[in-house]
């Protein structure tokens, strides 16, 4: 049976994931990443982050590429969680210039 996810993003990945057979009713280190507007980011928001996801790994910018900070979640992937850990890391990352869009699971 097909699942259903909204027409965003997110839902896009779910459906990719889905067609390649992806196991959603088991377990998966699914990584976030968090951007900012400047770099480093903030000490004082790198302990809150640690304080709710303790496996973080800040990833100083290189070459072309921005730094961002990386944090890891182990659970069964679904879009709710997925909306809810974007949505509540980009509240506390808001006011040191960072939100959390972005994720990836290895399968």
């Amino acid at each position: 049976m097909k699942s259903y996810w909204p027409d965003d993003a997110d839902g896009d990945v779910m459906r990719q994931l889905e067609a390649s057979g992806f196991e959603f009713d088991v377990e998966h280190a699914i990584d976030f990443n968090i951007d900012f507007e400047k770099w480093p980011p903030s000490q004082q928001f790198i302990d809150q982050l640690k304080a709710t996801y303790p496996v973080v790994e800040i990833n100083p910018p290189e070459g072309d590429s921005a730094g961002d900070v990386r944090f890891f979640v182990e659970a069964k992937l679904s879009y709710e969680l997925v909306k809810f850990v974007q949505e509540s890391v980009s509240a506390i990352a808001k006011p040191y210039g960072g939100w959390c869009e972005s994720w990836g699971v290895l399968h």
